[in-house]
């Protein structure tokens, strides 16, 4: 008989179960009040009157524990400083969308080799998770492959659902599963109206295909996602944060029935994909703030210890310590600045 299944796969190999590795590396009870008491505060700062601002930053991505651990620790101690003003959650980003090809993160290729040891990688994102939490900082990160929540997100404070993937029905469908406020970024082409109508399917209960903690196939039913909110990070058409895409992106939600509460990415088309740029988007932020917008509840910042980045492949010991392999990103002089400017920005919410 002539095979018609499997055709073009190599290789199948098991992954530890989600309960397994769950089992293998548990999250603390310290640990999941103080997620719990962070997602609310989240959402509370989203969604409500919360006088306070929602600062996501960190690197592009994780590639580097020792570096993300250093960075950590740095971030950690800058949170407790403007925490009366900000509430800072660090980027911890795993998985990577590629336009073709290239490095996809640190679960799927935690070695940087090549051979894509997703098991490692599953074990070394949730130590990483663990840690972070330790250090008092709240956790954000980016959810792309389906699967991947069900070994990391009970460890995850808010999530994200990137440009390439805000259109995709199995994303709006996770998304409505998920225990903590989720982000939709608008489409790669600047347009609204896919994160919206992302925003109101996630809020609404939905059934599909996933698995258990067993990691046996399931049929999953959700009851939806409420705290749901739109991401800006600009489009082929350039950025999209100034005052009159602000007001425009308020009156779409408002028109769909949404809050118009709005996180603005300051990377990506925000800065012309120039990282150096992004102090310039927060800075713009606060103006429209100190004018009197109640909308703009948040940003997100990619930051380093080091700036820029660096190409990827090479070889791993040639890497420059703290230095991106995707995006690039401020460095960590420049992210103080920012975050104490943005802290000193705020003072009229709080006088």
């Amino acid at each position: 008989m002539q095979k018609t299944s499997d055709i073009n796969v190599v290789e199948t190999k098991p992954l530890p179960t989600p309960a397994q590795l769950l089992a293998e590396l548990p999250k603390t009870e310290t640990q999941a009040d103080f997620i719990t008491a962070a997602r609310q505060e989240i959402q509370r700062i989203i969604f409500t009157d919360e006088r306070r601002f929602l600062l996501v930053i960190g690197p592009c991505s994780i590639h580097d524990v020792e570096a993300g651990r250093d960075y950590a620790r740095r971030l950690a101690a800058l949170a407790r400083e403007v925490s009366d003003r900000v509430m800072v959650v660090m980027r911890v980003y795993f998985e990577k969308p590629r336009t073709t090809v290239g490095w996809k993160g640190l679960v799927m290729d935690p070695h940087l080799d090549g051979s894509n040891d997703i098991p490692a990688g599953l074990r070394l994102g949730r130590s990483f998770l663990r840690e972070v939490l330790d250090l008092g900082l709240p956790t954000a990160t980016e959810f792309l492959d389906p699967i991947t929540p069900q070994y990391i997100a009970d460890l995850v404070c808010w999530g994200a659902i990137g440009a390439r993937t805000t259109e995709s029905q199995t994303h709006r469908q996770l998304a409505s599963g998920l225990s903590m406020p989720i982000g939709f970024k608008n489409g790669t082409d600047g347009g609204l109206t896919v994160a919206i109508n992302a925003i109101k399917a996630a809020s609404q209960p939905q059934t599909f295909l996933g698995i258990g903690l067993d990691a046996a196939a399931a049929s999953v039913r959700t009851k939806g996602n409420r705290d749901c909110h739109l991401v800006l990070r600009g489009g082929g058409k350039g950025p999209n944060f100034s005052a009159a895409h602000i007001a425009e992106s308020e009156q779409l939600l408002m028109k769909a029935g949404l809050p118009p509460s709005i996180l603005v990415d300051a990377s990506h088309d925000n800065s012309s994909k120039k990282p150096e740029l992004q102090p310039d988007v927060i800075r713009a932020l606060i103006g429209q703030i100190q004018a009197g917008n109640a909308s703009i509840m948040g940003a997100m910042v990619e930051s380093n210890i080091h700036a820029g980045n660096q190409t990827f492949p090479q070889p791993k010991d040639a890497l420059k310590y703290g230095v991106s392999i995707t995006d690039g990103c401020i460095d960590w002089e420049t992210t103080e600045k920012l975050v104490r400017d943005l802290h000193a920005g705020l003072a009229h919410r709080f006088g």
